[in-house]
Formats: structure tokens, sequence, C-alpha cells
């Protein structure tokens, strides 16, 4: 299935995970609604390495990976009710009772510290936190983390919904003013100018 690329304009990747299903011109796009648009949609957003992608592709018995989008789809779209039902307000600990489903997915993770040399010529030692890939299930565990990252850091009362007719994106407003209105300038505020112009023609008629 050809797909446009996927959009990254939410200013968190949380929050893109639940724009991974948009209407981004007229057609609702699903970027995950299979086993390779979810190896295409973490490619693009780098929350796996390429060659880990690869190696877990190659290994992946028939239907396998078709069946981690789909749990990747339910994942979505219980974030997407806890978010919005949150959403304009900062989230307090009494949040914490529904996150269940986020915590026993990061409670799957397996990962560990390994030593290695910096980047460039000569580069000083670092420590790199690395994961291990045991299995296409493994692929929602950076997923998790994006979305828990999201729920500790962020302030849930700059999280909005973009004005946009039929759009469904959320966005982190991160703006000075806290005035970010759109998904996108380009696609959802020009509609909108344009509906508004088309409009004041109208009532001059």
């Amino acid at each position: 299935m050809d797909r446009p690329p996927a959009m990254f304009i939410a200013d968190s990747l949380g929050l893109d995970f639940l724009n991974s299903v948009a209407t981004p011109v007229e057609t609702p796009v699903d970027w995950i609604d299979d086993g390779d648009g979810l190896i295409d949609w973490l490619a693009q957003s780098k929350l796996v390495p390429v060659d880990e992608l690869d190696a877990l592709q190659a290994r992946a018995v028939p239907g396998e990976l078709d069946k981690v989008a789909s749990e990747a789809r339910a994942l979505r779209e219980w974030f997407r009710g806890f978010v919005r039902k949150h959403a304009g307000r900062p989230l307090t600990a009494a949040a914490l009772k529904e996150l269940g489903p986020l915590n026993s997915l990061l409670e799957r993770d397996e990962t560990f510290s390994r030593i290695e040399s910096g980047h460039g010529d000569g580069g000083a030692l670092s420590l790199h936190r690395k994961r291990r890939w045991r299995s296409p299930e493994a692929l929602l565990l950076p997923v998790g983390e994006a979305m828990a990252k999201f729920v500790c850091e962020e302030n849930f009362a700059d999280v909005k919904a973009c004005e946009g007719h039929h759009c469904t994106m959320l966005f982190a407003d991160h703006t000075r003013r806290r005035a970010r209105r759109w998904c996108i300038m380009a696609v959802c505020g020009n509609r909108a100018k344009q509906a508004a112009h088309r409009n004041r023609l109208k009532s001059r008629q």
C-alpha cells in the first residue's frame, strides 16, 4: 500500500503516535494499518534503529508483524482516550490508576547499558542504553517509552486538538503565548482562512 510520509507535527513523539492515523488531506490514512506500515512508521520516527527493524522483519513469521500492528492500534486508541480525557489541564497523580496498560507494557522491557566509544576520532568513552530486540513484540517498547515520557514530562494543559474541521490531530502547544491552533498552518490553517474568506464574500452578496 502506498502511504504518504508519516507526519510528526505534535512536538512530542507520544502524541505523534496518536497521529499515526489521521486525515491529512481528504482521505483518512492509518500509517500502522499492517505490519509493514508499523515498520515504516517506526523507521520514520527513529524510535527503532533501521538495522534492528530489518532483522526483526527478516525473522518474523507470516502474520506476526500484522499482529503486533493490531496491538499497536489498540494501544493507540486506549492512549487517545486517556489523552483526550485529561487534555487542557495539568495531569495529577490521580491519573496513575488509569495507566495500568502502559505500565504493563513498560514492565516487558529488556534494556541494558554498554560502554562505547564516543563520536569521531579518539572520542571519549560514553555509556549508552541498549535494548534487546528478541521478538516483534519488542517493537512496542520504545512506543510505550515515548508515551510514558509524554505523560510524565509534558504539561497536559498544553495539549490541544487541531481546530481544522475534519482534523483529528493532537499536538503539544509550546509556542510562546500558547496560541497554536493548527496541526500544520499550511494545511488546516490555510483551509480555515479560505473558508473564512468565502464566508465573508457570501455575507457581502
